[in-house]
């Protein structure tokens, strides 16, 4: 145990005294907190400067041409960066004169948008068709804009039809909802606002991309530092005085150190930024303890199967084929954590709970989405992966043994399957 330990030691000491890491303890924290202020700051200001853009209307209604204006002269004025100028194109003998003519138009740029009103669109199953060319990806929210003005327009044209007020249906369905959040006593509540609502949503995220990074990020250094080992022929030294599951072990401990430094820091200057931009963020010590375990449980996991990829492969470059389908898995959770979110006592989230690769990700997104889970779930999770743990080292160690000295030539599956059978 002791020369684990010294590995262990060894191994992080190097690792943290490298420039690369430092400049990286340094600066993903302002990162982080960059990202959250600058995030909050653009929350405020969604509307910035745009070109004006240019959009023909025909109305083969006739009766809108008054809402239209007004629709359009409203949002102008109260987007004054952001103008929308609507010109009238009259169909002279047919629609389609007025269609060709805006047609060239379009092709030569003149107009960014043509829309046409059918003619029983007020009284009829008429419909808004709006006509645009090669439309860039930087103006598809104005296509939707302006999509939304000529509907409003419609609308309001119908109530005046029906003698109705549209300032006092708007006035009759305007209903203000105050969500508060209820404190654990006493004039502790709070008004929460929809920033709340998002941090709530994307808190879940950030802790599943924090173990994430902490175990993909953290565990690919094995790779890297066994292939140098082996390729200047350091690690022989090393196997002369302990071996190869003491090295194995001593190398998974420390990198496992340094991973829980980085993910503390990082979840540090979350929290702090978070805290200094008043943003409400509940994290319990129960949520903080599952969370560890689950990163070391899932980092002995991923660094195992690393270590054994790394013994075998003499490259990099080898190592990268080995490498994807492994990723692939662990790549499951991030396309899948909206609907674990949104059900994390689901059918779906509860079988990937148990299944260990993906266990430490998926549990702890479960988990800070707030869903009560049975504790006999979690302890079962729990005790599933680290049995998992075991048997990955195991099998590990034994790979390890046979390709670390191993030059030239990568094992391939049947020596693989002879190490693991041998005692």
């Amino acid at each position: 145990m002791q020369k684990i330990l010294k590995i262990a030691q060894r191994e992080y000491i190097e690792t943290v005294k490298t420039k690369s890491f430092i400049l990286g303890i340094v600066m993903v924290p302002f990162m982080i907190g960059g990202i959250i202020f600058f995030t909050s700051r653009m929350s405020l200001d969604k509307t910035g400067p745009r070109p004006t853009v240019n959009v023909a209307v025909t109305d083969l209604s006739n009766e809108l041409a008054a809402e239209i204006k007004a629709s359009f002269d409203k949002y102008n004025q109260e987007n004054p960066k952001r103008q929308i100028r609507v010109q009238k194109l009259e169909a002279q003998e047919d629609s389609d004169t007025a269609k060709n003519q805006a047609r060239n138009k379009l092709g030569q740029g003149q107009l960014d948008a043509y829309v046409v009103l059918d003619r029983d669109i007020l009284e009829g199953s008429g419909k808004i068709h709006l006509y645009t060319y090669k439309p860039k990806a930087s103006n598809l929210d104005i296509f939707w804009t302006i999509e939304n003005i000529f509907r409003k327009a419609v609308v309001n044209q119908r109530y005046k039809m029906q003698n109705l007020s549209p300032e006092l249906l708007a006035k009759l369905r305007h209903v203000p909802i105050e969500r508060v959040e209820m404190g654990s006593a006493d004039g502790q509540d709070r008004v929460q606002g929809e920033t709340d609502r998002f941090i709530k949503m994307m808190v879940p995220f950030f802790f599943m991309y924090l173990i994430f990074m902490g175990i993909v990020g953290t565990g690919q250094h094995m790779i890297s530092s066994v292939i140098e080992e082996k390729t200047s022929r350091v690690i022989e030294v090393l196997l002369s005085a302990v071996s190869p599951f003491q090295l194995m072990s001593g190398k998974i401990l420390g990198l496992g150190g340094i991973g829980l430094t980085v993910v503390s820091l990082w979840a540090g200057a979350a929290y702090l930024t978070a805290r200094w931009q008043g943003l409400n963020i509940d994290i319990t010590a129960e949520l903080a303890l599952y969370f560890v375990i689950y990163y070391i449980l899932g980092f002995l996991l991923f660094s195992s199967i690393l270590a054994a990829i790394g013994s075998i492969c003499n490259t990099i470059k080898e190592t990268q084929s080995l490498m994807m389908p492994i990723m692939m898995v662990f790549i499951i959770p991030l396309l899948s954590w909206f609907k674990i979110v949104q059900s994390p006592d689901g059918t779906l989230a509860r079988v990937f709970s148990f299944l260990p690769p993906l266990t430490p990700m998926v549990m702890i997104l479960r988990l800070s989405a707030g869903s009560d889970i049975w504790i006999v779930e979690i302890i079962a999770s729990i005790v599933l992966l680290a049995l998992t743990v075991l048997a990955a080292m195991w099998a590990a160690a034994k790979v390890f043994r046979a390709g670390i000295l191993m030059y030239g030539k990568r094992l391939g599956l049947r020596e693989i399957c002879r190490c693991l059978r041998q005692s």
